[in-house]
């Protein structure tokens, strides 16, 4: 490891940035020292201007590389290398407003009967009755069970803690199931059996459940762009639909701000119908 990458690495960590991001913005970084086959320490102010042209013009990357090959780019020369290039304040990553897939109820309950391996059912099943982030549900600690108070207290992104509500047929599937593996940390362990003392006890890798997830879709025959976090979508949309209001599901998503939530107001067939006569009144006298 190069000292920079340790300065940056160490630097991301006192901003608190998770494993994750740290790991993204590196990659990003890696991409312009391949291009100039030379350490970013070294480049110039008009290098990294003709860099961000290239990715522009020439590399066409998606928007989520883009965004995070910026913003590992920025951190490292603001943060790190402690320079203030105007070019650096000329860039800002892509914006798209895209609607998320979501499914239905039915087809939710397809997928999930579709995951053969029991560790990534019943893994997905509490991401999407949970409502939670892959990560965040792949990581669930046994002590983060609250069964008397029916809650699941979540570590979320940026070290942002709430809890979310848990339904009795959701606990009684993590009891079931932590029969069969009785890890005394994880809900969902890699092993599905009892970890010998001394062993590592680890939890199950996000990969593996992202690939379960993509073949149950296969499976189940979905002709929609699902993943795990659709899963998560699909959530505040029945919740929605159900008539929980947008306030309380930006809360137990953990969302900081209210228009990330409200984006489920236009995805929602249910809630659309609720125009339909207001709208009809409006214009029967036009």
């Amino acid at each position: 490891m190069t000292a920079l990458r340790k300065q940056m690495l160490e630097d991301m960590q006192l901003k608190g940035f998770s494993p994750a991001t740290q790991d993204a913005y590196v990659r990003g970084v890696a991409r312009l020292a391949n291009y100039y086959h030379k350490s970013p320490e070294r480049l110039t102010e008009p290098e990294l201007r003709d860099y961000f042209l290239h990715m522009k013009r020439d590399q066409r990357y998606s928007r989520s590389t883009a965004t995070i090959t910026l913003c590992g780019i920025k951190f490292l020369y603001q943060v790190t290398l402690r320079k203030d290039w105007p070019v650096l304040e000329l860039v800002r990553p892509p914006r798209e407003h895209k609607l998320p897939p979501v499914l239905s109820r039915q087809e939710v309950a397809r997928v999930l009967h579709a995951v053969r391996v029991p560790v990534y059912r019943h893994c997905l099943t509490t991401i999407y009755s949970c409502g939670l982030r892959l990560r965040e549900g792949v990581h669930l600690r046994v002590d983060q069970i609250d069964s008397s108070r029916m809650q699941l207290h979540i570590r979320g992104k940026g070290n942002k803690d709430r809890y979310v509500p848990l339904a009795p047929r959701t606990l009684e599937l993590l009891r079931q199931f932590w029969k069969v593996h009785r890890s005394a940390q994880w809900l969902f362990p890699a092993s599905q059996q009892p970890c010998p003392r001394g062993k590592e006890d680890r939890p199950v890798s996000p990969d593996n459940v992202q690939a379960a997830m993509r073949r149950a879709v296969e499976c189940s025959g979905l002709n929609k762009p699902a993943s795990v976090h659709t899963l998560r979508h699909s959530y505040a949309t029945h919740l929605l639909e159900a008539g929980v209001s947008l306030r309380l599901i930006q809360e137990v998503l953990g969302h900081r701000s209210p228009r990330t939530t409200a984006i489920y107001t236009h995805i929602t067939p249910a809630v659309c119908a609720q125009l339909s006569q207001p709208l009809r009144d409006m214009v029967q006298d036009l």
